[in-house]
């Protein structure tokens, strides 16, 4: 007899940022060269005074468990940190640094929702989002933004979604996939529908110090008087630090639930990597300097991509207020032939721009938002340039 997969695992669908990653290696390992703009992570070394607290503290001894939810220096590195930029106090214990934001928001929906519960999720969103909450028995309940609002969810949006059975509101902002950043307008007026009906939020903000331009971050808790209450925030060194493979993330919430989550995750995986824990604490108390340095460099990546796609007929992309994406929109270009290869949808469209040109996209109904294309821009400009090139050639 062989063994019989859940019910609720096989509903998990795959990441599709990561199959079309996968995609992109089969070919480079089959001898072909690849511009892959797949990947949402920076393509930076990690800062070396990082590494070298990593490896100091190896040489103390440092390679032991640790208390499941972090090193105290860390979570009080962490609170002060969101105190100074952001003006709001947090106790060391409502702080649980965990496996990475991905195992922070898993922690936040399972000890949040129950089986039933709606969530509400502004589409275009994150792959992960909906499979994660999907696991806790509640539904993901989309609400579709347009490119015209930037990709934003408005407060008539969000109020006409509400049901008896809504619990809580899910934001990422600057967004992945849109790289829309909502003002702090935007955060209040959300934020009083969130009050008016009882729910709670929580905020992705993994991205908040790639903001661009004129653009400015605000924190979602703090814009409104006692809404810290009903908000748990995400955050990690990832992208901050070009420190996607170290695993550190974590989440702020109110005492009740971070004593939950906290007991959740001493029974799951215990702590996260020791190790890790101290080089996120160096990131975190240390030089900014490599951090704006990666930040003036995505910048001029930004520019060079948003006049690219403005450069390329029928192709358009809301502006990359943050993050270091481009929602590309291509319905123009679907409903043709490549190549003798007939294209109707969005994931034909990036599977045949991979298979005949070699640039490695993903496409936008993974996010929810058929007719469109996420193409990141955390490459190097050389690799920016001959995609593009591609891209432009591809849709001639």
């Amino acid at each position: 007899m062989s063994i019989e997969v859940s019910k609720i695992v096989q509903a998990v669908e795959p990441s599709a940022t990561l199959a079309m990653s996968a995609k992109a290696k089969e070919l480079v390992a089959a001898g072909h060269k690849v511009y892959n703009l797949s990947v949402g992570e920076p393509d930076f070394k990690t800062p070396q005074h990082i590494i070298d607290a990593a490896v100091e503290a190896m040489n103390a001894g440092h390679t032991h468990y640790t208390p499941a939810t972090g090193i105290l220096p860390l979570k009080e590195a962490i609170v002060a940190d969101f105190q100074t930029r952001f003006g709001l106090t947090y106790k060391p214990t409502q702080c649980v640094v965990s496996n990475g934001a991905k195992h922070a928001l898993h922690n936040a929906f399972f000890a949040t929702l129950n089986p039933g519960d709606e969530a509400i999720l502004p589409a275009p969103c994150w792959v992960s989002y909906a499979e994660l909450i999907k696991l806790t028995g509640a539904t993901p309940k989309i609400v579709a933004t347009t490119q015209e609002t930037g990709f934003k969810l408005t407060p008539d949006a969000f109020r006409a979604a509400i049901t008896p059975k809504t619990r809580m509101l899910l934001l990422c902002n600057p967004s992945n996939p849109t790289g829309s950043c909502y003002t702090k307008e935007e955060l209040e007026a959300l934020a009083d529908v969130a009050v008016e009906n009882d729910l709670f939020v929580i905020a992705d903000e993994i991205y908040e110090r790639l903001v661009y331009g004129d653009a400015t971050f605000t924190s979602f808790p703090t814009v409104r008087d006692g809404l810290q209450d009903r908000v748990i925030v995400i955050n990690g060194v990832s992208k901050t630090y070009a420190m996607t493979g170290w695993r550190i993330g974590w989440l702020l919430a109110p005492d009740n639930v971070a004593k939950k989550v906290a007991s959740l995750q001493s029974q799951e995986t215990s702590n996260p990597c020791s190790i890790s824990q101290y080089a996120a604490l160096a990131g975190i108390t240390g030089d900014q300097a490599p951090v704006e340095a990666m930040k003036a460099e995505f910048a001029k990546r930004r520019e060079y991509v948003t006049q690219r796609i403005a450069d390329i007929p029928g192709l358009s992309a809301p502006a990359m207020d943050g993050a270091f994406y481009a929602f590309m929109n291509i319905q123009n270009f679907l409903g043709r032939k490549y190549g003798g290869v007939q294209v109707d949808t969005d994931k034909d469209w990036c599977l045949e721009l991979l298979q005949q040109k070699k640039v490695a996209t993903v496409f936008g109904s993974a996010f929810f938002a058929e007719g469109y294309a996420r193409a990141s821009f955390a490459a190097s400009m050389e690799t920016l340039e001959n995609a593009f090139d591609a891209i432009a050639d591809f849709v001639k």
